[in-house]
């Protein structure tokens, strides 16, 4: 099998969290500069089996698209064209913010790393992976 990464499409920073080859546990993998995003992607999946790309649908609380989800889309569609072997699927975000922070306050993190917003962002894309599998084991 093959690995499932997954990204939570910042405007400055973007995080990222991927699953094991057979696609049991998701874990952190980064936190990169959204700039760099598509080329590292592109190293990642040269380097490791992924089988398809899950990114956070980033909507308001009351089910509205967000400011962000136009870049996003912009993303994905730069993704689909360059890269259509590896499809890219969206996935509600909404929250992953709050239980991230949550995750990190219950774990015993001090409040100085709770304030670390790179590790914000990848336990988000963490959190998103691992809603996204449970999603598919229903």
């Amino acid at each position: 099998m093959a690995r499932i990464l997954s990204i939570d499409y910042g405007k400055k920073r973007t995080g990222l969290a991927v699953t094991d080859p057979l696609q049991l546990i998701a874990g952190g993998l980064a936190t990169v500069p959204t700039h760099e995003l598509f080329d590292y992607l592109c190293r990642y999946v040269a380097q490791e089996q992924v089988e398809r790309l899950v990114i956070g649908e980033p909507c308001q609380p009351n089910g509205l698209p967000s400011e962000n989800l136009e870049r996003v889309r912009q993303f994905v569609n730069r993704w689909r064209k360059a890269m259509p072997q590896i499809p890219i699927d969206y996935y509600d975000e909404r929250f992953t913010s709050v239980l991230a922070h949550q995750a990190m306050r219950d774990g015993g993190l001090r409040r100085k790393a709770r304030q670390n917003k790179d590790l914000v962002d990848e336990i988000s894309a963490t959190i998103i992976l691992q809603d996204y599998m449970r999603s598919r084991h229903l």
